[in-house]
């Protein structure tokens, strides 16, 4: 089974006694994790775009979602409808799973990393965190891809920024110290 996953029977009667919920059902529960990478160019040479695919599909165990543009902007070359993005939605085991790796593996590998920004959370307690490239993960083999941005947004149940901060932390989370 997964860690983090059996984690949460523990994390659980954690949170009931911290914020005096009574109801099981009012608990902050992590519902999915959504991960976004930015394609650039690569729509205009399709090796490009398949090799982005391939490493999107190979960290997260999923195939992505193409994104295509919802507008049209002439400063940037982009027409309505050409692909700009892929996207990831995990759920249960995958989402687990995946986090379990870019908590254990994936942080501890990155140079002079100190925790992550506590104001990265939006109004409805969930978070989101931006990698600069996305060879971090052991997956990647950095000779055959071009390092691209990858975003990770966490969506967790129960607006409430303070209950959702203190759930993802008890799963281990690492928070930058406040000096």
């Amino acid at each position: 089974m997964n860690r983090l996953k059996d984690r949460i029977k523990e994390i659980e009667p954690v949170l009931t006694k911290e914020f005096g919920i009574d109801n099981k059902m009012a608990l902050p529960k992590l519902l999915k994790v959504v991960v976004n990478m930015g394609i650039g160019e690569a729509y205009k040479n399709k090796e490009l775009m398949e090799q982005s695919k391939k490493d999107l599909m190979a960290i997260t165990g999923q195939m992505p979602q193409i994104r295509p543009a919802k507008k049209s902007v002439a400063s940037f070359g982009i027409r309505r409808g050409v692909p700009v993005g892929l996207r990831v939605t995990l759920r249960d085991k995958r989402m687990y799973s995946f986090l379990d790796k870019l908590f254990s593996i994936v942080f501890p590998r990155l140079r002079d990393f100190r925790g992550v920004s506590l104001k990265s959370f939006d109004k409805f307690g969930n978070y989101s965190i931006g990698l600069a490239e996305h060879t971090v993960f052991p997956e990647i083999d950095i000779t055959k891809t071009q390092p691209r941005g990858i975003e990770i947004t966490m969506v967790i149940t129960g607006s409430n920024q303070k209950k959702s901060k203190r759930l993802i932390e008890l799963l281990g989370l690492p928070f930058a110290k406040i000096t």
